[in-house]
């Protein structure tokens, strides 16, 4: 193996063990998480729903008569934000965020995964979880991340891949070429 394969290996374990403590920190920070799903006809809708995160991904409850309830039994594919509060924004063009694509399923209330998620939801948000889960308009999903994006600012975007998304790539390029010196040299050192 070379010295600069080795050494970019060495930097990029180095990355993960940084970022990835600082992504799981920033998912626990945040309650709700926006939803982008669309209909059969692929129109789409954007909303939110509080959140629990497992082991296995991350758990919703919805109603069926939430345009996105429906728009989640229709259609599995579905895009995913958590975003830091404009209150606690640095800057409101580069706000803190956690974008994934994920594939949203419908979890059967007769399952241990359904009395997982429902209880990882009441943990979380308490008694209200109880009374809503008992509805039979309220689902369950389960939604599983395949590949995100983290942003902790600019210059600072990480594509997240792999089982877990634990495979972390510093996004170096942008949108329009490589990040700016300075913004680069912040990134190295976070």
């Amino acid at each position: 193996m070379s010295a600069d394969k080795k050494n970019s290996q060495v930097k990029e374990q180095r990355l993960r063990e940084k970022l990835l403590p600082e992504i799981e920190e920033f998912k626990a920070s945040r309650s709700s998480l926006q939803l982008a799903t669309k209909n059969a006809a692929g129109v789409p809708n954007a909303s939110y729903a509080p959140f629990a995160l497992a082991d296995d991904g991350f758990y919703i409850l919805v109603s069926e008569l939430a345009r996105h309830g429906t728009n989640l039994k229709e259609s599995s594919e579905v895009s995913v934000m958590l975003v830091e509060d404009e209150s606690e924004a640095k800057t409101i063009f580069a706000r803190k965020r956690l974008t994934f694509d994920a594939h949203a399923s419908i979890v059967d209330r007769d399952t241990q995964v359904f009395t997982k998620g429902v209880a990882a939801l009441s943990a979380r948000f308490g008694e209200m979880i109880d009374n809503l889960s008992v509805l039979k308009d309220f689902n369950l999903f389960k939604l599983t991340p395949h590949h995100g994006l983290y942003v902790k600012g600019f210059g600072q975007a990480f594509s997240l891949t792999g089982s877990e998304l634990l495979d972390v790539d510093w996004k170096r390029d942008g949108h329009h070429g490589g990040a700016p010196k300075v913004e680069a040299e912040i990134a190295e050192s976070a």
